[in-house]
């Protein structure tokens, strides 16, 4: 755990949340070190005392807290809530995890010299196995960076992408995780449909898409090798594909993808 460094949250919703429930489950950061804030007081009470993390009144009071800074409110708040705190923002590490909002964008909006970065986390960071995307044009130091990537990788995995990938990079990463979760409830009520408990069909499903996604990363092996070897000839797997290949699945995925990125 490094105890030296304090983290604020500009914004306390969903992802903000969820990176929270990242850092504090790898033990990353105690609660003494984070300091969150959002607009409706009330509710942001209630939500740090779950986690046990520092409510602030103010973004000014979570950015005088802190090392580094956590841009995440909706990207159209973002020039409202970042306006007056310009100053405050120089002398800080600042991360940005609103989609769209990239580089060139914040330099426009920051003040002069503002040391910043772009990410896009998914959900999974709040069990330590997410992903998070991050622009490579970034204005971090190097010693910076290698902080982002220490403290923010206990989350999951950090990747680099150039920006005119950033947006399919965080598509595959940040809205994988819906498809995934129906997959898996798929199979579930696949399995309840012959006879398993709910329960147990979403552990079995849940556990091989996570064992498979792992699989093919320690292998680096394409996935169709993948599926070749479990698809004995004439046997069930196989069966299973074809009926799947019958019914449009990988173009359903890839329109998916697809209607999202000219969305």
């Amino acid at each position: 755990m490094n105890t030296d460094i304090k983290i604020g949250f500009i914004g306390y919703g969903n992802m903000a949340q969820a990176m929270v429930k990242g850092l504090l489950l790898k033990k990353a950061l105690s609660p003494q070190q984070i300091f969150v804030c959002a607009k409706n007081w009330e509710k942001l009470c209630q939500n740090a005392q779950k986690a046990g993390v520092q409510p602030c009144k103010s973004p000014k009071e979570a950015v005088e807290q802190s090392d580094i800074v956590v841009i995440a409110v909706k990207p159209y708040l973002i020039e409202e809530v970042v306006s007056p705190i310009k100053e405050e923002l120089k002398e800080k590490l600042v991360v940005s995890v609103a989609a769209g909002c990239l580089f060139d964008w914040y330099e426009k909006i920051l003040a002069p010299k503002t040391h910043h970065i772009s990410t896009l986390p998914n959900t999974p960071v709040s069990v330590g196995e997410g992903v998070i995307v991050c622009e490579s044009n970034h204005s971090l130091t190097e010693r910076e960076f290698e902080l982002f990537q220490t403290l923010f990788g206990c989350m999951g995995l950090i990747t680099e992408v150039d920006t005119k990938h950033v947006g399919i990079a965080g598509t595959l990463s940040g809205c994988g995780p819906a498809f995934a979760a129906m997959f898996i409830e798929a199979l579930g009520d696949a399995g309840v449909l012959h006879g398993l408990p709910r329960g147990l069909a979403y552990e079995l499903a849940s556990q091989m898409i996570a064992g498979t996604g792992a699989l093919q990363r320690a292998l680096g092996d394409h996935p169709g090798s993948m599926k070749d070897a479990v698809c004995s000839p004439g046997g069930t797997t196989i069966t299973g594909v074809a009926a799947l290949e019958k019914n449009g699945f990988r173009s359903a995925v890839i329109e998916a993808v697809d209607r999202i990125m000219k969305k």
